[in-house]
């Protein structure tokens, strides 16, 4: 099997290759850099739910932070708090402790290779193959079955393919500080407006380290040392009643918003991902959190087009998931800003309340909620088929909630933990958990079910839940490795069960426009 090239050993690079080696495929990392970029403690990342496992990689626990709530204040007072449920929690973490971790886990992958001060030159394909063409430390070419770049907002690989990366340039700008100090909302996050710092957001870090941003003025220039001095004693003061407390500054810098969208995300067999396909940031809409869920959506298809080539047409679903996403996410965002920033617009208009409204569009990127920060969804999926004759609180394309499960062996365990690896065949069964798993695998609708599941393109695994909100009993969730609903099926319509596995083979192996794509010959230089 010939190997998938990553182009860039970033966050989304590696996490790409490590999921890739999650599902027994091959990858060559092409590691630009001379090496891990230093430590910042003002560059951080949140990771929503939908990405908890990314936090919990080796070695990350002491770096990572937990929120546990998230409160809103103005003019000193406080006008919203909500506390974070069980399954709510984002992450906080400085950037470079996951890539550190990400790093540390590539090395101990045998079907990951990483290539070090190796930066793509050109690249050929065919119907086949791609050839890649490096130079660096060493001039070589390289074969692969993909290509992916994951080689941020100046990628190479976009460059080589002619793609254009249009959009907005410095839409908005932050005053960033990573201080070390104690704050009276210890372990929660939350948003300041009206006070003497003016308006600020503040996230918290293990050791009693926080992330403080400030925006900027338009027409503020560069940011002084003084100046940022002056902003740090001004908030911390008048968080303490005029009295500033001890605290040690551990960094400081400006945090630059772009956006930008690139025009395509595929061409044949080469992919876009991460910062090569978007750039993000303005309203705490998060770069890194976007960029695994592309890793998350493009993983698996590239996995099933490895493993089976008919099913090399999922990749089509990649661009007209994941652009769609992430262009709903920048047009909320461009919507948003006119009423967040106090300027009139079509916003301005349709939230009742603009103080309100304002408020909530401050948090919603940072919590993971709204337009600007939930995850994504695929209603309009060639992958998402929708039933007239069952329903449940899931929308198809819609990230699946968690839920208790239990698979053929008896393993009980939350659905959240079964994600990332085959395809799941989810069947509400009240009472299930009564009986022990033998006494129900060849009973009922298991024994069709578990036909249904071999005639699926790609691995599939059956799982039984005694309860999935909305749905109601026999009800059969087709749920995707990225933890999208692809079907909610009524399990003992045996017609419908066929014609969804018909469906979704001639999607996966004939394609909307039968691949003309994938299958074109181009050579960029």
């Amino acid at each position: 099997m010939l190997p998938v090239i990553i182009a860039g050993a970033g966050p989304i690079g590696l996490a790409l290759a490590l999921a890739l080696a999650g599902h027994r495929i091959p990858t060559i990392v092409l590691d630009g850099a001379d090496g891990p970029p230093p430590p910042r403690l003002a560059r951080t990342c949140v990771l929503f739910p939908d990405l908890a496992h990314w936090a919990r990689l080796p070695g990350l626990g002491r770096e990572t932070a937990a929120l546990s709530g998230w409160h809103t204040r103005q003019r000193g007072r406080t006008v919203a708090h909500r506390a974070f449920a069980a399954g709510e929690t984002p992450f906080h973490l400085p950037q470079h402790a996951l890539e550190g971790a990400l790093r540390a886990a590539v090395a101990g992958q045998e079907l990951i290779r990483v290539l070090a001060g190796t930066r793509v030159t050109a690249v050929e394909q065919s119907d086949t193959e791609v050839v890649v063409r490096s130079t660096e430390l060493t001039e070589q070419t390289l074969r692969g079955s993909y290509l992916v770049g994951c080689d941020g907002a100046r990628s190479t690989v976009r460059k080589l393919l002619g793609i254009g990366f249009p959009g907005r340039t410095a839409v908005e700008r932050h005053a960033v500080a990573a201080l070390r100090t104690e704050l009276p909302w210890p372990g929660e996050g939350g948003v300041h407006r009206g006070g003497p710092g003016g308006e600020v957001t503040v996230r918290p870090l293990p050791g009693h380290r926080w992330r403080l941003d400030w925006p900027l003025p338009e027409e503020d220039g560069l940011i002084t040392p003084d100046a940022m001095l002056e902003r740090v004693h001004t908030t911390l003061g008048g968080w303490h009643d005029g009295d500033l407390p001890p605290y040690e500054l551990l960094d400081a810098g400006v945090q630059v918003c772009h956006q930008r969208l690139a025009l395509r995300w595929r061409s044949g067999r080469v992919f876009l991902a991460g910062d090569a396909a978007r750039l993000l940031g303005a309203l705490g809409t998060q770069q890194i959190a976007e960029g695994l869920r592309d890793v998350e959506n493009l993983s698996w298809k590239l996995a099933a087009a490895c493993h089976h080539p008919p099913a090399a047409h999922l990749l089509d679903s990649y661009e007209i998931e994941r652009r769609a996403a992430v262009a709903d996410r920048l047009r909320a965002v461009d919507q948003a800003l006119p009423l967040v920033r106090g300027r009139r617009g079509l916003l301005t208009r349709l939230v009742r309340g603009r103080g309100k409204g304002r408020l909530r569009l401050l948090t919603d990127g940072h919590t993971g909620d709204g337009a600007l920060g939930a995850p994504g969804r695929y209603p309009d999926s060639p992958l998402t088929f929708a039933s007239r004759r069952a329903a449940s609180a899931t929308p198809p394309g819609s990230p699946v909630l968690d839920v208790p499960v239990t698979a053929l062996d008896g393993t009980r365990t939350r659905l959240r933990h079964c994600l990332g690896g085959p395809l799941l065949l989810l069947l509400t069964a009240p009472g299930s958990r009564v009986w022990d798993a033998k006494h129900w695998l060849s009973a009922g609708l298991m024994p069709r079910l578990a036909v249904a599941a071999r005639a699926l393109p790609v691995p599939t695994e059956l799982l039984v839940t005694e309860d999935y909100p909305g749905a109601t009993a026999h009800t059969l969730l087709v749920i995707r490795p990225d933890g999208h609903l692809a079907a909610t099926l009524p399990g003992a319509d045996r017609e419908e069960l066929l014609a969804f596995t018909a469906r979704w083979r001639a999607e996966t192996e004939a394609g909307p426009d039968g691949g003309s794509d994938a299958r074109a010959d181009t050579t960029v230089a």
